[in-house]
């Protein structure tokens, strides 16, 4: 589950740590084989455990810097706030809204960029990148 990092004071969690690595590997240990991904940067939702961290591991890849600024849980419930930078410098910001089952895995993801033409860069580089395993139409194209 998530924590406060002493030394920095962001929140930090197996999310997080995924986040760190860029590893398709380090989010799929924190997945449920049926976790639903949601994001204002897809069409629609992508479903399980190995779709999920593979695009994630591509999406991750795409960002210069990404900063966990702020945590809220409440029950089953993780609300991340998030500064980050890519694309040759275009500031986002977001929040992300994870729901985990009983055990502790998340079984929905939910990423929310903005502004809009970020997000909508961002939506067609991560098609780009992600090309050989995904489908177009998954994605805004630029």
């Amino acid at each position: 589950m998530a924590e406060n990092d002493e030394t920095s004071g962001s929140p930090r969690s197996d999310w997080t740590e995924a986040f760190d690595t860029r590893s398709s590997t380090a989010f799929g240990a924190a997945f449920a084989e049926d976790v639903v991904l949601e994001a204002s940067v897809l069409r629609r939702p992508v479903t399980g455990r190995e779709r999920v961290a593979r695009l994630l591991e591509v999406a991750s890849g795409i960002y210069d810097s990404l900063d966990f600024t702020n945590q809220v849980s409440d029950g089953d419930r993780t609300y991340l706030e998030w500064e980050a930078e890519a694309l040759g410098g275009t500031v986002m910001r977001g929040v992300t809204v994870l729901t985990r089952d009983g055990g502790g895995l998340i079984v929905r993801a939910a990423i929310h960029h903005r502004p809009l033409d970020a997000a909508l860069a961002f939506s067609a580089e991560v098609a780009r990148r992600a090309e050989h395993f995904a489908e177009a139409d998954l994605f805004a194209q630029a």
